[in-house]
Parts: structure tokens; C-alpha cells; sequence
């Protein structure tokens, strides 16, 4: 294995982040970390003003280097900086809609050395800054939001079989393929899949936890989700596995909502099943905004059904075609 000690590659995907990539790089700049050989800005063809605060960062900093991303998705600009000659055994990935505590990366590398893992995932706490973003932050940060995902509560440090990506040993990364780039979303976990199959050890370090910033706006946050279903049905179908219960609920959520306006007109109490969903989000949504004392935390109940109803359609959709193909192709 290559020693965590020969440099660190920080990669950042960007694409129209104009409100948090300054925030990002700044924290990636305060790290404590002195094996840090680049934080490299990988950019999409942004068409906002990234580009140019990218280019200030740069002149401000020499570690800091922009490299043009053609492919646009997050999965490519980590496989281009991989494989490029940039000088470090241990790559690092950071998301610009996030900020980083100073210790995140040197905490990222211990953990590769003294658990002989080959990626390191991190929690996420959410945080908004506007009220919807707030009521969307108080959604993910729950359990009607998250479903009880480990690397999205608070959690003691192990090993897992998946979870938010933020180191890898290169070699490993660029053994295995790096990421699957026909995946837009859900890159991660399918990576994750093929790393476990490849007698990779994924370590989840809990003192690592980042600060992560959601969607602003109900029609990104709904696309997001959608995006996100679509790849986690396309990652099932691809290896063939069985979804977690956690991973269900949105659907059986759904299905039965939408079954149930259905049969209204023959079944009148069928109404009572999505009334029974809106008391759920509504009554959380009302607990946790007296809990936290913020009136915007009312909009969680929005805010989760929204990436529930989301999830499901993208996942079903995804499900449909590709058992069209397989009919087409029979």
C-alpha cells in the first residue's frame, strides 16, 4: 500500500457554485494538514461567476490549480485529477457545497493509516442559511428525512459498507476504475460496491464530520432527489442487490399515497392514508420547530416529502426502463 505521508490531493467538482466555493476553499486552505500538495478546483463550465473566484483563489494561492472538467459531472472531475500526474498517493474528496472543519483532511489521513482502510467516508451535519434551506436541512438531519443513514447522524467511527466520500489511497481508487461516469448521481455508492467486492475496507470516521449546505428551492431540492433515485435504482439493478428497509420507505410512502388517492372514489376511507401521512410530516414538522425554536423548520414536512415523492419517481422511472430495455432486448 502507498504510505499516507507521500501528499495529499484535494479535488473539488464545481459547477455554478458562486455562493459557497470561497467558503469551501477557505476552509481547505486553513487545514492543518502539511502534506497538502493541491487543492484542485475542477470545474464544469460554470456560467456564473465560479470561474472567476476560482481564478482569484488561484492567483491568491499556489496551491490552489483550476482544471477544466468537460464531462460536467462531479464523477468525472474526480477520475480526471486522479489520473493526472498531480503529485500524491492519498486523493481527497471535497464537495463545494460544504465547509470543512481545519483538522478534516490530516483526521481523513490518520484514519487510512491506522485502520489500513483504502477510502474514508465522513457524517454530515446540514445547515441552512435561508428558512426553506433550514426546514430542508432539519428534514435531512432527521430520521423521517435520512432514514437512519449512519453517515447522516451522529455515530461512533467504523468500518461500513457505504457512506459521504472523502479520502481514498489513489492506487486503490485507480485500481478498481475510480468512479463509474455513466452515473451522474449515486456515483459513490456504486463505487462503494465494487470497492467492498474488491476486499476494499471503507472507514467511517465520526470526528471527520463536515458541514454540509443544501438546496435553497423546492423545484433543485425535488430534482436532486429525483437524480438520486434514479442512480440508487440503477446501482441495484446493475449489481444486483436488495434494497435497505431505509431505502423502501420512500417508496411504500408513496405508492401507498398515490394507491390510495386512486381508490378514493371507491373507497372513500382510503382517504384516510395519505391524511394520515400529511398528520405525520405536519406533526414532526411542528415538534421540531418548537424544539429548535425556528419557525422555517415548519417547512420540513414540505421539505421530506418532496425528496421522498422525488426519490420514489426517479427510482420507479429508472426501475421501468430499464425493464423495457431488457423486454427490447429479448
Amino acid at each position: 500500500m502507498s504510505s499516507p505521508d507521500d501528499g495529499v490531493i484535494v479535488v473539488v467538482p464545481v459547477l455554478n457554485e458562486e455562493k459557497h466555493l470561497k467558503t469551501c476553499i477557505d476552509a481547505l486552505l486553513r487545514q492543518d494538514c502539511k502534506a497538502i500538495t493541491a487543492i484542485v478546483i475542477a470545474d464544469g463550465g460554470s456560467t456564473d461567476a465560479t470561474r472567476q473566484i476560482a481564478r482569484d483563489l488561484c492567483s491568491a494561492h499556489a496551491v490552489v490549480r483550476l482544471v477544466e472538467n468537460p464531462k460536467r459531472i462531479q464523477s468525472a472531475a474526480v477520475n480526471l485529477v486522479a489520473a493526472s500526474s498531480m503529485p500524491g498517493a492519498i486523493l481527497v474528496r471535497a464537495d463545494a457545497h460544504a465547509d470543512y472543519p481545519n483538522d478534516f483532511v490530516s483526521l481523513c489521513v490518520e484514519a487510512l493509516r491506522d485502520h489500513e482502510a483504502e477510502t474514508v467516508v465522513v457524517p454530515m451535519r446540514t445547515v441552512g442559511l435561508q428558512p426553506f434551506q433550514r426546514a430542508v436541512a432539519a428534514a435531512q438531519n432527521s430520521l423521517l428525512g435520512n432514514g437512519g443513514s449512519a453517515h447522516r447522524r451522529n455515530t461512533e467511527s467504523r468500518f461500513v459498507d457505504h457512506g459521504h466520500h472523502a479520502a481514498f489511497r489513489r492506487s486503490f481508487f485507480l485500481r478498481i476504475g475510480g468512479y463509474d461516469e455513466t452515473f451522474t448521481h449515486n456515483e459513490d455508492a456504486e463505487f462503494d460496491v465494487r470497492a467492498v467486492a474488491a476486499g476494499g475496507r471503507i472507514w467511517l470516521c465520526a470526528e471527520a464530520m463536515i458541514t454540509y449546505y443544501p438546496r435553497g428551492r423546492l423545484d433543485s431540492l425535488s430534482k436532486q432527489y429525483f437524480n438520486y433515485g434514479r442512480g440508487r435504482a440503477r446501482n441495484m439493478i446493475a449489481h444486483r442487490s436488495r434494497p435497505k428497509l431505509r431505502q423502501l420507505a420512500p417508496l411504500l410512502i408513496s405508492g401507498s399515497a398515490l394507491a390510495s388517492l386512486i381508490a378514493i372514489p371507491v373507497i372513500p376511507e382510503a382517504a384516510l392514508v395519505p391524511i394520515a401521512y400529511a398528520c405525520l410530516y405536519s406533526g414532526w414538522s411542528v415538534f421540531a420547530s418548537v424544539r429548535t425554536r425556528d419557525p422555517a423548520v415548519l417547512g420540513m414536512g414540505v421539505a421530506a416529502a418532496a425528496m421522498h415523492v422525488s426519490w420514489s419517481v426517479g427510482f420507479v422511472k429508472m426501475a421501468i426502463e430499464a425493464g423495457l430495455r431488457r423486454s427490447a432486448s429479448a
